[in-house]
Parts: structure tokens; sequence; C-alpha cells
């Protein structure tokens, strides 16, 4: 089983990952945030991983840092929980539509952390969410996982749609990106032999 445990203790947020990459798609999310806890949750069944997250943040000064720190702890988890990476596909990509938006997601965990997100949204908010910092969740994520990941929102109408579909194209991805390639078992899937 390849699960890990995370946590982070700042000045600014408090938060605490349990993941399973193999799990049944059980997203147990405790945030500040309503809507972004929703996406957690929707991440995890569409990627069938089970993740527990506890996050405390400094929610009077804004969500950046809340919605930032998790995505870097989200993604410190899945680092330690595939170790080596031996034998996994690494890369990964869906398109997923939403009835009316379609959101492209493509990841290489590959060691080397890019985020490129181009999606643009009509309103600030969506649910409790400040959409502005989808963004940064996605950073911290390549940063604490060491990937690059390619976030591309062609078309859509409603907000809501548009943000569920990114995170359902990502857990999609990441299932993809994470999936054991039985051809590559006990090889480190890259030419230079390490990730």
């Amino acid at each position: 089983m390849r699960n890990a445990r995370t946590k982070r203790k700042t000045k600014e947020t408090e938060i605490w990952v349990k993941l399973n990459i193999d799990g049944t798609g059980k997203g147990q999310i405790k945030t500040p945030i309503g809507f972004f806890g929703h996406m957690l949750e929707t991440f995890a069944r569409t990627g069938t991983f089970d993740i527990e997250l506890k996050c405390k943040g400094d929610m009077k000064v804004d969500q950046h840092h809340t919605v930032e720190d998790s995505g870097l702890v989200i993604g410190q988890a899945f680092k330690e929980a595939l170790g080596e990476k031996r034998g996994i596909n690494r890369a990964g990509f869906f398109a997923y539509p939403m009835d009316e938006a379609l959101a492209v997601v493509a990841v290489d965990i590959g060691g080397r952390p890019f985020c490129r997100f181009d999606a643009k949204f009509k309103r600030r908010f969506c649910g409790e969410l400040d959409l502005d910092t989808m963004d940064d969740f996605f950073y911290g994520f390549c940063v604490g996982l060491g990937a690059n990941i390619a976030v591309k929102m062609p078309y859509g109408r409603s907000d809501h749609h548009k943000a569920e579909a990114i995170f359902k194209a990502f857990g999609k991805a990441m299932k993809m990106a994470c999936s054991v390639d039985k051809k590559m078992i006990g090889e480190i899937p890259s030419t230079k032999g390490v990730i």
C-alpha cells in the first residue's frame, strides 16, 4: 500500500494529511472553506484516493496561505507515498466535461516543479472559495510533489462547473500518473535513472 502522513505547522497554517493512493475515493476533508473542501473531496473521489485532511488557517488575513499550503502538504503526501516512483506511469492527462464546461489537466511527476494554470472565472468567489487562489493550490501541489502540472479551461459558463471540472480532471490525471505500468515494475520511469 502506498500511504503517507504529512503535516505542516507555521504561524499561518496548521495542516495534517493522511493519504492512501490505492484507496477507494474517500475524502474526509475539514477545511474552513466549504467549496474548497468540496473540490478536495471531488479530487479524492475521481482519483480513487483516500484523503483525510484537517486544516486551520489565518482566515482573518485571507485564503491564500490556507489554500496554497494545503496544496503543498497534499503534494508532499503523494511524494512520500510514491517513494522512488518505481514502475509508475509518471505522466497522466484527462479532459473532463462537466455540462457546458471542459477542463484539461496534464501531470508529469518528473521531479521538476512547474505549474501552468490557464483558467478564467467570471466571479472572484464560488461559494466561499476565492477562485484567485486555485492557481496557488496547484502551484503548492507542484512544489510539494515535484511535478509539472498544466491546467487548461478552454470554455465554460458556470464558475462552479469550471472549478469542479478542473478538480475532476486533476483527479483522473493523477490517477493515471500514479498507476503502475506492469511492463515497468521495479523500473524508474526516467532515462536518467532517477526522479
